[in-house]
């Protein structure tokens, strides 16, 4: 038996959801629900709430495919978020209560993602201990490139002559309020060319989450005489800066564009955040790695950090039962 109950998220819990979401010590915007539900035509919603004395304790963005369940695909990182106060101990029980609901329900198996660690407002690896308790396999790892801003920076040469280069050749950085420049004339030719490929978001859909979280979600252009040659789409967290979507015109790529376009970002516009992160330069389910990418990322001062998934039986809550000595 728990103290904790879980049901399945209502539109009625909206309200609650973005109340807990709000002071939770490991969500981001994200977890909002105008975020999650932007694409609800695409996912099957089974989110979960977890109750202790109808007091919500914890929350898990999920949709389902099937009898299986997994952290929202819509999501670039997902997982169950819960309070700053909340031990160890609670997580573990909490994470058992959810794997019990699952099996009762008949879902096999759960497909988990995290929330990396730079995301966090305090430590909130609670869950990583929780999943090895429950024998959880790991099947996925991508690598972030991250910069902790509180560090030096250690730009290389080759970056510094890029932004050099972007200074003689007159380039303008623009903050922009709507997408339709860098989506048309940058970013969906790239994709197309080079993977055969689409954004994840389309115009629509962006500048419906920018009207949503007009303080998180930033859109900047570099210039060469009026005519857009780079780009970058921002989502801003508490702590973090990340790249949703880098792209450049490679037909003029000898500007030093980017090169210029991540100077300002790091050493200015963002320097206040903890963390800048690049994203993954990962493919093929973390593995493989686009190494010119990453290293492209790295000459700005990047380390990495770790984005794990894993897969776990729900009838493996039996295994949290004798945990506690």
């Amino acid at each position: 038996m728990t103290k904790y109950t879980v049901r399945k998220y209502q539109k009625s819990d909206y309200t609650t959801w973005n109340a807990f979401i709000a002071q939770a010590k490991n969500a981001t915007f994200l977890f909002h629900r105008d975020f999650m539900e932007y694409h609800a035509d695409r996912f099957e919603d089974f989110s979960l709430l977890v109750f202790e004395n109808q007091k919500v304790k914890a929350v898990l963005p999920l949709n389902k495919q099937g009898n299986l369940l997994y952290s929202h695909q819509g999501l670039t990182y997902g997982g169950l978020v819960y309070e700053g106060s909340t031990k160890l101990a609670s997580v573990i029980e909490i994470f058992k209560a959810i794997l019990f609901f699952l099996n009762e329900n008949e879902f096999e198996k759960l497909h988990y993602k995290t929330i990396p660690s730079i995301y966090h407002l305090q430590p909130a690896e609670e869950i990583l201990y929780s999943l090895f308790l429950a024998e959880a396999k790991l099947v996925r790892r991508d690598s972030l490139s991250v910069i902790d801003l509180s560090q030096e920076k250690n730009i290389s040469k080759i970056r510094k002559r890029g932004f050099q280069k972007a200074i003689s050749n007159q380039l303008i950085i623009k903050e922009e309020n709507d997408f339709e420049s860098f989506w048309n004339e940058v970013l969906i030719p790239n994709l197309a060319h080079k993977h055969q490929a689409k954004p994840v978001h389309s115009i629509v859909e962006m500048n419906q989450l920018k009207a949503h979280f007009p303080n998180n979600i930033y859109q900047f252009n570099v210039y060469a005489a009026d005519k857009i040659v780079a780009g970058t789409t921002i989502f801003e967290t508490e702590t973090v800066a990340h790249c949703q979507y880098i792209s450049k015109n490679e037909k003029r790529d000898n500007l030093g564009s980017l090169d210029y376009l991540f100077q300002y970002l790091i050493q200015e516009r963002f320097a206040g955040k903890r963390f800048f992160d690049f994203g993954i330069s990962n493919e093929n389910q973390g593995k493989n790695l686009n190494e010119g990418l990453s290293y492209w990322k790295e000459s700005f001062g990047a380390g990495t950090i770790i984005h794990d998934f894993y897969e776990v039986e729900t009838a493996n809550y039996s295994k949290l039962e004798t945990v506690f000595i």
